[in-house]
């Protein structure tokens, strides 16, 4: 007792020197007329506090104060100890440092020369308690009360004092120590020591955002925060683990190092919240990496946990996540860390026992911390697949990849728990509806890869497990999406191994093979942009809301055998020309198999030369009937062909020969024309083709649809919409009848069309010509041979002279044959015309468009489009997009604009659960902004119609809430679209209106005054235009 109040009453004494002793240096700085005086102030107090040479300094001050600093009195190594103690732990160091760090700095410092300010100035600061430097200097980064003071030298002398402290001397790592020593010998309560190492960390932490523009490099965020973290992490390299000032060993205990690893965990709490945890990381990974394989390599690739927790080297890898208390830094560390480790492409074992170091303290001792494993990162959070992999070994398997358990009940419960919770999730139809498509693929990878470590009898003992995948696996086939139908066949295949591992069970082709593929053929889901024709192949297209509709595919068909491609038909369809009503057709001809086209030009010279020959060799008739029966020339025919179910061979030649006759527009086409519809309709050509042509027979009659829409549309169009409703139609008769409306409505925007070539002749010839008025004129193409008179034979009175001559072949020509064609039209149409492309979609457009919106939103028996029949109302849409894209600039256009934007408006369509109508909404309104000309919304404000304003005004704050609130990327790049068209649109608007308004100024005509209350707003713009 009486040694410990001698001990206080020596501290007391210590104290009051000190202070007095600061107080004198104080006093002499602010009566200094010199330099040196202020040196040899800092110096005599300097001198009791470091061991200093002051021959260093009689070099650079004047003689007068030489001999004063080379006689001061040097204290004993237990005083100045004593003193160092005292003044950084008391008042006294904030007192003196105030006055250099302000009065010093603004009016010597400058002139001290470069030994005396490091000697006698710096030396306060790098040589002192590290934890009360840093609370001393980073306030003056913002000084304030700055009367008198040099505000840009206290904060530049400031950042070199702080670079001096905390980088070049390592003063983080020192702080660190200094907190593990006040912590073993400090008797403070807990909380307030929590409070001062919270305090300090968040000091440190925001230096780089107090300092000056123009700072070093090292002071900023990036390279600030790498080189703290280096340092704290080099706490992890020192083997003998002196992580105290005291020599206290760090045996491995949390209590022994928590001073320390409170200060650590701060800190790196810190740089989280501030955003810099991807510096943080890339230093912590390859050292924690290193370790691990050099564990690995001295215990032949085999671990087990107590060589880990023997390993001094392992002690501070394994407090390092303990120590951090934040939970949000927690999360965003473990998230960063297991994306990072991914990046290195370690091997499984070696990412287990990487995760098993950081985490498994955390694991075992904090709930929090296993709930944000197992829950959120395996439900909620979406990581590479290898990551998903690692946290299912470590934190429910709770074993090494390369190392079986010792019994399947081991730890059994938690895992079974965790497969239930990811079934039930992964099987509700909300969660295909409105998840993302990476946490899709993210939580099905899941599933599988819990299944396929999981035995049938453990399965047995889940309950409700067995029918949420069947659910799951059954909404997900229903699905348009192609990568989503995957996910299912993948899951059913794991599931399958499962209950019966000899009978697997393929729902999909990509699925064989000794292993399923979780990722899906991405490499990165974080990478890899999901919207590519790859993965949604039978989805919708972005770029087509910009580009035109026959430049892109763009196709929303679900079925595979009606799949085609949008950009491919245009182009075959646009090759059909109308024939000349002029010339002569054999309907016989149109039999021939259109599989055989190409090899017409090689057999027709063959045939030409022989027909002579061979009509006059007789021929048995026995085969009549036959020929008949194979050969169709009438649309009647076809028609009863194709409803005989029982006469495959019928129904084969009759789709093989009905485009080709619907094409050639015979007269009975317009009477025949609704009854062969609704056969071709009707008829099951999957079940009468032969096997491996199935899609072979849907191509040509969809061609065969197409062409009835196109040569005869009225008639047509009107059985195709009662069919569309019809409940007597499945979902793929519905999904053909719309790719039919579609690819029709492509045809008739590209028609050709042929118009003869007005050549103009000169009506009376002029006396100048050399030749006789009764021959022929010489005019022709180059190369032609003279005029020869032929005489007739058979006849004594000839009543006209008729004379021939030799022609040229035109370039590519092929003569074909001896066949000549006689007629009394000119034998060279071909020449005389030429080919003029013509919309003739604008007229039926509305035939098109309106009689399908009518009635989408009702149910029927079996039609609802809003609910089951999703895919249809997503074909619908998108036929009637690409039905306004082919009536673009035209009158019609803008006249089906307002009742197409009403249906979209409608909350079912606009707001509907499925993506796939989503986009194909978005789609249909980035049509209307493209095909409506400026001028027409103009002249609609102009006269007072605000219908079209209202409407495109609706789809701009539409696409603006999709793209801040909707989970599926496609539909918000789509909805980006959409704003980018509606921009252009309205600035093409408003010059229109400019003009309108200009016109009417000269004209002095005046607008109306419901004009006025209207404005078209340009996005990104301050202009409006009323």
């Amino acid at each position: 007792m009486e040694m410990e109040d001698k001990g206080t009453r020596r501290e007391k004494v210590v104290q009051a020197q000190v202070l007095h002793k600061v107080g004198e240096v104080i006093s002499a700085i602010n009566d200094a007329k010199h330099v040196d005086q202020v040196i040899c102030a800092l110096h005599s107090f300097a001198i009791l506090l470091f061991p200093l040479d002051s021959s260093l300094l009689s070099g650079s001050i004047d003689e007068r104060y030489r001999d004063k600093i080379l006689s001061a009195k040097v204290p004993s190594v237990d005083e100045r100890s004593e003193w160092w103690q005292v003044f950084y732990r008391g008042n006294a160091f904030p007192t003196l440092a105030r006055v250099l760090l302000r009065d010093v700095t603004s009016n010597w410092l400058a002139c001290f020369p470069i030994s005396a300010r490091k000697h006698v100035y710096d030396a306060f600061f790098a040589n002192g308690l590290m934890t009360e430097v840093v609370q001393a200097l980073v306030p003056c980064l913002q000084p304030i009360g700055t009367d008198g003071l040099d505000v840009q030298a206290v904060r530049s002398n400031t950042e070199r004092l702080l670079i001096l402290c905390l980088l070049e001397n390592n003063g983080v790592v020192q702080m660190a120590k200094e907190f593990g020593a006040a912590y073993q010998t400090e008797d403070s309560f807990d909380e307030h020591f929590k409070a001062r190492v919270s305090m300090v960390a968040q000091i440190v932490s925001s230096l780089p955002d107090k300092a000056q523009m123009g700072a070093a490099v090292s002071l900023s965020s990036h390279m600030f925060f790498k080189q703290i973290t280096i340092q704290l992490l080099s706490l992890a390299e020192e083997r003998n683990s002196n992580l105290v000032n005291g020599g206290a060993v760090f045996n491995g205990s949390v209590m022994d190092g928590y001073g320390t690893f409170t200060f650590v965990g701060e800190t790196f709490s810190r740089i989280c919240r501030r955003g810099s945890i991807d510096v943080l990381v890339s230093e912590v990974v390859p050292r924690v990496l290193r370790h691990v394989q050099s564990l690995l390599s001295l215990n032949d690739g085999s671990l087990v946990a107590d060589v880990i927790e023997s390993n001094r080297a392992s002690h501070f890898w394994l407090n390092m996540m303990l120590s951090v208390k934040d939970s949000y830094a927690v999360e965003r560390m473990s998230e960063q860390l297991l994306r990072e480790i991914a990046k290195k492409r370690v091997s499984d074992v070696e990412a287990y026992w990487i995760l098993w170091i950081l985490f498994h303290r955390s694991f075992s001792h904090q709930v929090s911390f296993r709930s944000m494993l197992v829950d959120k990162f395996l439900l909620w959070k979406v990581f590479p697949i290898s990551c998903l992999r690692w946290i299912l070994h470590f934190a429910l398997l709770e074993h090494p990849p390369d190392v079986k358990p010792i019994s399947e009940s081991h730890n059994n419960q938690k895992f079974l728990e965790a497969l239930h919770s990811l079934a039930s999730v992964w099987s509700k139809k909300e969660f295909v509806q409105s998840a993302t498509t990476e946490q899709q693929i993210y939580v099905s990878a899941a599933v599988g890869l819990s299944l396929e470590n999981i035995s049938r009898e453990q399965l047995d003992e889940i309950k409700d497990v067995m029918p949420s995948i069947l659910q799951g696996v059954s909404c997900r086939l229903e699905s348009p999406n192609h990568l989503v139908r995957r996910m299912a066949s993948s899951v059913a295949l794991a599931f399958s191994n499962v209950i019966d591992p000899e009978n697997p069970l393929y729902l999909d082709d990509s699925c064989i093979g000794e292993s399923i593929d979780w990722e899906f053929g991405l490499v990165d889901s974080e990478k890899e942009c999901l919207t590519n024709n790859k993965c949604i192949e039978k989805g919708v297209n972005v770029k087509s809301c910009i580009s035109s509709v026959e430049e892109n595919d763009v196709n929303h068909t679900a079925d595979k055998n009606i799949l085609q491609n949008v950009k491919t038909k245009t182009k075959e369809v646009s090759e059909y020309k109308l024939v000349d009503p002029d010339e002569i057709i054999d309907p016989a001809t149109l039999n021939c198999d259109s599989g055989s086209d190409k090899d017409d030009d090689d057999n027709e010279s063959e045939i030409s030369d022989t027909s002579s020959d061979s009509s006059l060799q007789p021929y048995d008739l026995v085969d009549d009937d036959t020929d008949l029966k194979k050969n169709f020339t009438q649309l009647v025919d076809v028609v009863g062909a194709l409803r005989k179910s029982d006469d495959a061979d019928g129904v084969e030649k009759a789709l093989d020969v009905a485009e080709k006759l619907v094409r050639a527009s015979p007269d009975e086409l317009k009477h025949v024309a609704s009854d062969l519809v609704r056969t071709l309709v009707q008829v099951r050509c999957s079940d009468l083709a032969v096997e491996g042509e199935e899609e072979t027979a849907e191509n040509k009659r969809q061609r065969a649809l197409v062409a009835l829409v196109v040569m005869c549309p009225l008639e047509s169009l009107d059985t195709l919409h009662k069919l569309l409703y019809s409940p007597n139609v499945d979902f793929s008769q519905r999904i053909m009848i719309l790719d039919v409306m579609t690819n029709a409505a492509l045809e008739l925007s590209h028609t050709k069309t042929t118009k003869p070539k007005h050549q103009t002749r000169p009506l009376i010839s002029t006396i100048s010509e050399n030749q006789a008025w009764f021959l022929p004129s010489d005019i022709g193409p180059p190369g032609a041979g003279t005029w020869k008179e032929i005489s007739e034979t058979g006849t004594l009175l000839n009543w006209e002279n008729r004379y021939e001559r030799e022609l040229p072949q035109k370039p590519g020509q092929i003569r074909k044959g001896k066949t000549r064609r006689w007629s009394l039209g000119s034998s060279n149409i071909q020449d005389n015309q030429s080919e003029w492309s013509h919309n003739k979609f604008p007229m039926y457009a509305a035939a098109f468009m309106l009689p399908a919106m009518q009635g989408f939103d009702k149910k029927r028996h079996g039609v609802d489009l809003l609910n089951r029949d999703f895919i249809v109302l997503g074909k619908l849409i998108y036929m009637l997009g690409v039905c306004m894209k082919c009536a673009a600039m035209h009158p019609e256009a803008s006249a089906l604009a307002s009742p197409l934007l009403d249906m979209l408006q409608s909350r079912g369509i606009c707001h509907h659960k499925e993506a796939y109508v989503r986009k194909a909404a978005l789609f249909a309104a980035s049509c209307v902004l493209s095909s409506l000309h400026p001028s027409y919304i103009a002249s609609s404000l102009t006269e007072g119609s605000l219908e079209i304003s209202k409407g495109l005004d609706w789809v701009r704050t539409w696409a603006l809430h999709v793209a801040e609130s909707d989970t599926d990327r496609e539909c918000y790049m789509m909805a980006m679209t959409c704003l980018q068209l509606h921009a252009e649109m309205a600035l093409q608007a408003s010059r229109a209106m400019e003009s309108i308004e200009s016109t009417s100024k000269v004209e002095n005509i005046g607008l109306l005054s419901s004009l006025s209350k209207d404005t078209i707003k340009i996005p990104y713009s301050s202009v409006k235009f009323h």
